[in-house]
């Protein structure tokens, strides 16, 4: 099973970051430029991506306590697809966004490694641009 960890310093406060990873209806809104569009259904999650692609999600889990999201890629995309993204509190003011996917088939790295390294460069641009 192919594995990506991802992990970015964010210059705001864990709190404010967990805020809007937990808002899972917008992805859109913390993830600009990458994703162009996200809705929810119940615990179905749309997003699209700004290369047209439009991919379903379970929304697994969001737990409050640890600050982490988790879901998975439902449609034929992958033959197994789940990740969780976390805020880790990181000193004052500050936080580590820690973002985890694993997949099969391997071959689909070529496909993920980019998504998520444009996602997580977004994220913190997104959220320290915010004010």
């Amino acid at each position: 099973m192919a594995s990506i960890r991802r992990e970015e310093i964010v210059e705001v406060p864990a709190d404010k970051a967990w805020s809007a990873l937990r808002d899972v209806g917008r992805p859109h809104a913390l993830f600009a430029d990458v994703l162009v569009d996200g809705s929810i259904d119940g615990d179905i999650r749309t997003v699209t991506f700004a290369n047209g692609m439009v991919v379903r999600e379970r929304i697994v889990d969001i737990d409050e306590a640890s600050k982490r999201v988790a879901y998975a890629v439902i449609d034929g995309v992958f033959e197994h697809h789940s990740a969780s993204m976390q805020i880790v509190p990181d000193g004052e003011g500050r936080c580590r966004f820690v973002w985890v996917s694993d997949f099969l088939p391997n071959e689909k790295m070529a496909l993920v490694a980019p998504l998520v390294e444009s996602g997580a460069t977004a994220l913190v641009r997104n959220l320290e641009t915010a004010g």
